[in-house]
């Protein structure tokens, strides 16, 4: 690095603004954000010789690729990681502490992105009627809105630094993709598995735009009717070409666990159920995608815009077939070419020159317990009725008292019935402290932490111990936080295991590392092995366009990014 690039690096550690002298009003036309949903970090690299023009092979050879990059909180989940990703801030400070969590003083079961003041808006097709279960969360059916993130993300302020300006837009196939990284100011749409639209809900539009009715009317999902998913390749080329059929592998009535894979012949809930767990609805959401930008002319001025695109069915395929299968090799081939695609439009479009992207995960993914068992790993499943009735049944005998000291069990999550335990007159070291003997006396679990105590700072070099604290959020996070050993997955009932082929959610490393890459407008090529944190990428971002750090950042600005771009 030459003199005047190490004087202007160190302006940015000296004052958090990203300073270019000699092209000062130049900015990028479009932030493009890109999540794909359970993609650790070792998967993208994993296939590269088999890779096509324009996708992952363009971002290896002209991005900035972070070999070593994790999430530095313990419950990595899709609304954990999406938050964390949009705010540059851990859950300790966002309040995103699951993808669920106990709400202590409401007393109830609250989903990261629900909020009945916000329904849903009736489908673009008004023919179809929104149906809201009271009570029911996460079903996509109740009202949306980010008002559970409790600090503001890149998009807001980017939002504020541009006076408005700035068209900012969140899209996934999940609510918790689109929602969190929209932002509060952002405009957020996700996928409605009842019904095959795109929605969003009262808080972003009084009613749908006339572009979003136009597409929706196109009914471009229905065009996979009566069609399968089928190998991109001879399946002799592929690593898991052996291994189509493996007993762990969930199988689903009419999907199966073989190529190919029919997605059925009758619109409905079943039916988009089959196709978003396949590539077809990364394509799916890339068509809309391009819509979006076109209609909402995305990227077309000199200030500069921000788009999150979050591809979610990599996790679908991973929870389904696991990581290590062969459904789960032809995903990312096709993810590849469905990434090229989205180059090639943004490229003919707004311009890549123009365009940064940075392509991340939310979390990683473990593997399934049966095969990381056949290959020697101390492996299983937690079952966390079984492991909870042992414990209530201990603690009767121990205090007199069992299943009632516990409020609520939200695993990794236990709350305890604080009122209670005062009544009982229980020291709650004590209880603490029998608890965690329980818990950890039980095959799986490898550690169980007292986060409403101050034991757990003596932990403080321990890492586990330090990404449970980045997780703990009072009031919404339980009295205990429990961790499952390596490779061992929690799973509420025995039926549960015939459900999901393999988990995330621990803070064990497959789970929390993930690709970091950023690429296009004036990046230079490089990789990067030493270590940096998820929530680096959000002030990086701020400092490249010149707004404030989200404010409850907690992430340090990337210099091989910035100083990389620096002309």
């Amino acid at each position: 690095m030459d003199i005047v690039r190490s004087f202007k690096y160190l302006l940015v550690l000296a004052s958090g603004v990203f300073v270019r002298e000699a092209a000062a009003q130049q900015k990028p036309r479009l932030i493009l954000q890109v999540t794909v949903d359970q993609l650790r970090g070792d998967m993208p690299r994993k296939y590269m010789d088999r890779y096509g023009e324009g996708g992952f092979k363009y971002l290896f050879e002209n991005g900035i690729h972070y070999i070593n990059a994790h999430y530095a909180h313990s419950n990595t989940e899709t609304g954990v990681g999406h938050t964390s990703l949009a705010t540059g801030a851990y859950p300790s400070v966002s309040g995103v502490v699951g993808n669920e969590w106990f709400d202590v003083k409401k007393g109830i079961q609250v989903y990261c992105v629900d909020d009945d003041r916000y329904p849903v808006l009736p489908f673009a097709d008004s023919s179809v009627t929104v149906i809201r279960p009271q009570g029911e969360a996460g079903t996509g059916q109740s009202g949306k809105s980010p008002a559970n993130i409790l600090c503001s993300t890149f998009s807001d302020e980017l939002t504020l630094f541009s006076a408005g300006k700035s068209k900012t837009f969140g899209v996934s196939f999940k609510d918790r993709g689109a929602i969190t990284l929209a932002g509060h100011t952002g405009k957020a749409f996700w996928f409605n598995s009842q019904s095959g639209d795109f929605v969003t809900s009262s808080y972003y539009y009084p009613e749908y735009p006339e572009w979003v009715r136009v597409w929706n009317r196109k009914r471009i999902a229905d065009n996979y009717l009566g069609k399968k998913w089928e190998l991109m390749h001879d399946q002799s080329g592929y690593i898991y070409g052996d291994r189509d059929d493996q007993p762990f592998e969930v199988n689903r009535t009419g999907y199966g666990r073989t190529f190919p894979h029919a997605y059925g012949n009758v619109k409905g809930a079943s039916f988009y159920s089959m196709v978003t767990t396949s590539p077809a609805g990364d394509e799916i959401l890339l068509d809309f995608t391009k819509a979006l930008i076109e209609n909402e002319n995305v990227g077309d001025d000199t200030v500069t815009d921000f788009l999150a695109v979050s591809f979610s069915c990599t996790d679908y395929i991973g929870h389904t077939f696991s990581p290590s299968s062969l459904e789960a090799e032809d995903n990312i081939l096709r993810l590849d070419r469905t990434l090229a695609g989205l180059f090639r439009f943004i490229d003919r479009e707004i311009g890549l020159g123009n365009t940064l992207i940075v392509l991340s995960s939310d979390h990683g993914a473990g593997e399934a317990p049966a095969l990381a068992a056949g290959f020697g790993f101390p492996a299983g499943h937690v079952i966390a009725e079984d492991l909870m009735n042992r414990v209530y049944e201990n603690l009767v005998e121990h205090f007199g008292i069992g299943k009632e000291l516990v409020r609520k069990f939200q695993p990794p999550h236990l709350y305890l019935d604080h009122d209670l335990i005062g009544k009982k007159k229980i020291p709650i070291q004590e209880l603490n402290d029998f608890l965690i003997g329980q818990l950890t006396d039980q095959e799986g679990i490898e550690m169980a932490f007292a986060v409403n105590s101050a034991d757990i700072t003596g932990n403080a070099n321990n890492r586990i111990s330090n990404l449970v604290l980045n997780n703990y959020y009072p009031d919404r996070s339980g009295d205990i936080y429990i961790v499952p050993s390596p490779y061992w997955t929690m799973v509420w009932d025995r039926k549960s295991i015939s459900y999901m082929a393999s988990g995330h959610g621990s803070p064990w490393t497959y789970d929390t590392h993930v690709p970091v890459i950023f690429a296009g407008w004036g990046i230079q090529g490089k990789q990067i092995s030493r270590e940096i944190h998820v929530v680096d990428i959000a002030p990086t971002l701020s400092a490249i366009s010149g707004s404030k750090y989200p404010s409850g950042n907690c992430g340090e600005v990337l210099q091989e990014v910035v100083c990389g771009i620096i002309k």
